[in-house]
């Protein structure tokens, strides 16, 4: 066994735990660690842009990046309310952050600094960080999971809210490891060489076959009996759900490639042992969990 390999695995068996751990605990910890990967994420991705040529406004960026999540946080605890008399929206507030960075390039960047593409590199990556990753708090508070589970741990009931969370997360896994191992057995058809030349069709089809098993299993046999919570037209609605996140989650892998390709680097940074960067773990999830959010509001449902 390689060394690489070693790392990977001896990282994964201690931080799946603590991760899954902070999810079903929610609250101020999982705000934080939201925080903290919003702004590790946004750090490498403006890495990743500066690569390629451009300028982004990277320190205001990720400072921003990392507020999102406990923004949301200040939300569900009442501290902040945007849709108060005198509270300010969340397009309201996105419209000031741009105006503000604009204003800002003129002293930061000037005219040969190209302020137009850093103020527009520095948004996106905000966006695709730090908004993308706070949905995953805001899952964690969905109205419909108000009441803890029917399942204790050490004679702590877990919250509902934490049970929901963890369907997206273990639905983008499975996508992950389904697509691995159907494209190492029967890969044979490239998915998209030109951005990831080891990703094909039979992989691709063999990640959304897995999604829709274990969401499928997961709502059945844990989220439904535990929380009372499940999907509309079962169980279409379960496997809809699953090959969605699928699909989001390869997408969402795909588009980070692409960014890594253009700036010509293999890795988003070496943050992690044996598993590269931030957005190299993380890129599914991005796209997943506001797509898991929207589809949760038209889909998610009491059942008996």
């Amino acid at each position: 066994m390689s060394s690489e390999l070693t790392k990977r695995i001896a990282f994964g068996v201690v931080a799946a735990p603590i991760a899954v751990a902070i999810v079903l605990y929610g609250g101020a910890p999982l705000a934080a660690l939201l925080a903290v990967t919003a702004a590790l994420a946004a750090w490498e991705f403006f890495r990743i842009a500066r690569a390629t040529g451009l300028t982004p406004l990277a320190d205001t960026g990720i400072v921003i990046a990392g507020l999102i999540p406990l923004a949301v946080h200040a939300h569900f605890l009442g501290l902040y309310d945007p849709n108060a008399r005198h509270g300010l929206g969340v397009v309201s507030l996105f419209v000031l952050v741009s105006v503000a960075l604009l204003g800002a390039a003129i002293w930061a960047r000037g005219v040969q600094g190209k302020p137009l593409s850093a103020v527009s590199t520095t948004l996106f990556g905000i966006v695709y960080t730090g908004a993308t990753l706070s949905y995953g708090y805001a899952i964690r508070q969905h109205e419909y999971a108000f009441a803890p589970s029917e399942w204790k741990l050490f004679g702590w009931q877990i919250p509902s809210g934490g049970l929901l969370l963890l369907l997206p997360m273990f639905t983008t896994w499975a996508s992950d490891i389904g697509a691995y191992a159907f494209g190492r057995t029967f890969g044979k058809h490239k998915l998209i060489p030109a951005v990831s030349p080891g990703k094909t069709v039979e992989g691709a089809i063999g990640g959304v076959l897995a999604s829709m098993l274990v969401a499928w299993a997961y709502t059945n046999f844990v989220l439904a009996p535990s929380t009372h919570l499940g999907f509309t037209w079962r169980p279409v609605g379960v496997l809809f759900f699953g090959a969605l996140i699928s699909v989001a989650a390869q997408i969402g892998d795909l588009a980070e490639s692409l960014l890594k390709r253009e700036a010509g680097v293999k890795d988003s940074s070496t943050l992690l042992p044996g598993h590269g960067g931030i957005l190299d773990r993380f890129d599914s999830l991005l796209f997943v969990l506001p797509i898991s959010y929207i589809v949760m509001g038209w889909l998610l449902t009491v059942v008996p």
